[in-house]
């Protein structure tokens, strides 16, 4: 198997700039079959591994793979009769289209979302970069909005913003924090968050609710939310989107160069980039692949941790907005609401046990065992459960798709994440507020590219999911 393994890494290397990637199910037993696939870090398995019990008893992991790797690896488990490799054999029609020249020109029209619209109402087109920035200056010249510009510039250039509603100019009474964007290919993120903004500007300014689908929401609560003060961050990867919208090469990194010149090997991930066991080599057992130091690969953690100047704007909105307490980073496709920790199992008994002893070190990352559990308080596990179960809930309830609510480990360990950094937060950093994280993970697995009736029902279920979200998060507590 480990002559596979590496057979299989010069082979990624060679054929992954054609980017011509397939959806492949993968389905064994157990999820421990699965560990010498996943241990590959040169494949590439959507926003994380994800392995899903079926109906008859078995797992299914899914993939995004060549045809030259389907071909590989198909040969290699050929003899292993309980693992079988599929090609999605489903044919799906046009992907959603990207917007040509600027809806919102230039700022002087406002964006309006679909839960102030009639019900069977659409949008037209995904948001391209300039009309994201577009739609926000919209919502600022005609709806209140604040935007601000954030310190660093991008590896391309880009100078970032982000944007805060709701709670006036005293930025301490700021509490719900939403990002999206980070991975580029993942269309339609900044879309959710910039319609759902829009959507509850426009209620409050006509006394109305919200209507998502089967979901509906008082006018009452929609000013609820606002008090609570947001902030969010539409696009933290904007180079990367800029390159996947003219390229449609399913591209997730960003476009730093620093590692890596050409093909594959541009890019960190952004998303495995934070200052949260960011070292996995020493603070993860060695089977584990929470991220990868190589280049090439999708899960690249980069150079250091914070290396990326979209990562370093993502964290200096949390010293802007002392007083956060609750974050969403938005993504997609898997269908699921993702809470902390992504590192290991949960466990609140033992607080010696935890992600800043050195003690632990080599021991995180397996899923299962009794070596290392990742200490959560019990009234933290609780309140971020239950803000999860509602979010999912509100997201089921729109128009039936399905959604899973878990813990972030899932089946495989991540390091590095945006949502364990948030939370992470209050035990490394003297003084900060406590931050509950989640990872939305909108649509289906390794649908990337919504067609447009998809990406219009994206738009009213995680939209529905965010207003749930605010309003359990609202309940629980905002100090």
């Amino acid at each position: 198997m480990k002559q596979y393994l590496a057979a299989a890494l010069a082979l990624q290397i060679t054929v992954a700039l054609a980017r011509d990637l397939r959806p492949v199910h993968i389905r064994a037993p157990t999820v421990d079959h699965f560990r010498d696939i996943v241990g590959n870090d040169t494949y590439d398995f959507g926003c994380r591994p994800i392995a899903r019990p079926t109906d008859d008893g078995q797992f299914e992991l899914q993939a995004l793979l060549t045809r030259d790797q389907i071909s590989y690896l198909t040969k290699e488990y050929e003899a292993v009769d309980v693992i079988s490799i599929r090609e999605s054999v489903v044919k799906r029609a046009a992907s959603a289209p990207i917007g040509t020249g600027d809806r919102f020109s230039g700022g002087t029209i406002a964006p309006l979302g679909l839960g102030t619209k009639a019900s069977g109402s659409t949008i037209a087109s995904i948001m391209n970069v300039a009309e994201i920035s577009s739609a926000v200056n919209g919502l600022v010249n005609l709806a209140g909005v604040t935007r601000f510009t954030l310190p660093y510039t991008t590896f391309n250039g880009a100078s970032q913003f982000a944007a805060y509603v709701g709670a006036g100019s005293d930025t301490s009474k700021y509490h719900l924090y939403l990002s999206a964007g980070v991975h580029a290919r993942e269309r339609g993120g900044p879309d959710n968050l910039i319609y759902w903004v829009s959507d509850l500007l426009a209620a409050n300014k006509s006394g109305s609710g919200l209507t998502y689908g089967k979901k509906t929401y008082t006018n009452a609560q929609v000013k609820s939310i606002l008090a609570a003060g947001i902030v969010f961050f539409p696009l933290v990867n904007p180079d990367g989107v800029t390159y996947d919208q003219s390229s449609n090469s399913l591209w997730r990194k960003n476009r730093n160069t620093k590692s890596g010149s050409s093909g594959s090997s541009v890019g960190v991930d952004i998303n495995r980039n934070f200052d949260f066991l960011w070292n996995f080599k020493k603070y993860f057992v060695s089977s584990a692949s929470p991220a990868s130091t190589s280049p090439s690969s999708e899960t690249f953690y980069g150079t250091a941790a914070a290396s990326e100047p979209e990562t370093k704007n993502h964290v200096s909105i949390y010293d802007k907005f002392p007083k956060i307490r609750w974050f969403m980073d938005i993504h997609s496709a898997a269908g699921d609401i993702l809470y902390s920790w992504g590192d290991d199992d949960n466990q609140s008994t033992n607080t010696a046990m935890n992600f800043l002893s050195a003690t632990y070190d080599g021991k995180r990352g397996t899923t299962g065992d009794t070596a290392y559990k990742e200490y959560i308080p019990s009234v933290d596990a609780t309140a971020i459960k239950q803000v999860a179960a509602a979010t999912v809930a509100a997201m089921k309830a729109v128009g039936g798709r399905s959604y899973i609510s878990q813990q972030a480990v899932g089946l495989y360990p991540t390091s590095g994440a945006s949502d364990d950094y948030a939370f992470s937060r209050f035990w490394s950093k003297p003084g900060v507020n406590k931050v509950y994280g989640y990872t939305m993970e909108f649509g289906y697995s390794t649908n990337f590219y919504p067609t447009l009736t998809e990406f219009n029902q994206n738009i009213l279920d995680t939209n529905a999911g965010f207003m749930d979200w605010a309003l359990t998060a609202i309940s629980v507590g905002l100090e």
